[in-house]
């Protein structure tokens, strides 16, 4: 299966979700990377997935990370 790229302006604009951090693009395992959450978000088909509740902690050791309600009325 060949590494599929991931558009640059998109890239440009992704933000970590929880953090609302810069992101970091691992080609080689298809992640965006927040250093700041700690997460590792899977980018499948080409789709970035920014959903808390899909990402990956990058200490594998460590726990899921509790997913965030909206508290907007």
């Amino acid at each position: 299966m060949s590494e599929r790229k991931v558009d640059p302006k998109l890239l440009e604009i992704l933000v970590c979700p929880m953090t609302k951090g810069p992101l970091r693009y691992d080609a080689a395992a298809q992640e965006l990377i927040s250093e700041q959450a700690q997460l590792a978000f899977p980018i499948r088909d080409g789709i970035p997935i920014m959903l808390v509740d899909e990402a990956r902690p990058l200490d594998e050791s460590a726990p899921r990370r509790p997913r965030r309600r909206r508290t907007d009325p």
